[in-house]
């Protein structure tokens, strides 16, 4: 039983990990419903239940958006999947950059909204101009995550069963 359980909002959004004797307890006591569940079953005398995975809150709980992220390297690498948001190689953490949209040298700032993840050949090609006077053209447009799912993310990727909460 030492494996964790993802708990997801009423709203489907992911909001912690919980132990597997948690997830039994609030799904025993009817404020949780079991939305995935292991091949394993907890057996106990009269009674067998499947090893929760995924559990879903019956009430929805307010989460706090103001909530501020730091803005790191490793944060946009998270953020954009280890993927250049310029042309879509994923060449591994190592061989990716952290470009400024809006160059620094033009007053760029290091803020969600202008910072992405970019392979080394097209940050260079990019150089100290903008996407639009390079040709080139972001594959997505970069905003400050979400807390609690952002938070979770990277333990989210590591389960199969996991990673399709992670951008709900």
């Amino acid at each position: 039983m030492g494996q964790r359980v993802l708990v997801l909002n009423a709203s489907y959004e992911p909001l912690q990990f919980i132990s597997v004797r948690r997830a039994i307890v609030l799904l025993l006591q009817d404020k949780a419903e079991l939305v995935e569940a292991a091949q394993q079953r907890l057996r106990a005398r009269g009674v067998s239940l499947e090893v929760p995975l995924v559990i879903r809150l019956v009430r929805y709980i307010r989460i706090p958006r103001r909530m501020r992220l730091p803005c790191s390297r490793r944060s946009i690498l998270l953020r954009d999947r280890e993927t250049c948001q310029y042309c879509g190689a994923q060449p591994g953490r190592a061989h990716l950059t952290v470009d400024h949209v809006v160059p620094r040298s033009r007053g760029g700032e290091t803020t969600w909204e202008n910072v992405v993840t970019a392979c080394r050949d097209c940050n260079h090609r990019k150089g100290g101009r903008t996407p639009e006077e390079a040709g080139m053209t972001l594959l997505t447009v970069p905003r400050q995550p979400q807390y609690v799912a952002f938070a979770l993310l990277g333990e989210l990727e590591r389960h199969d069963v996991w990673r399709k909460y992670a951008y709900t």
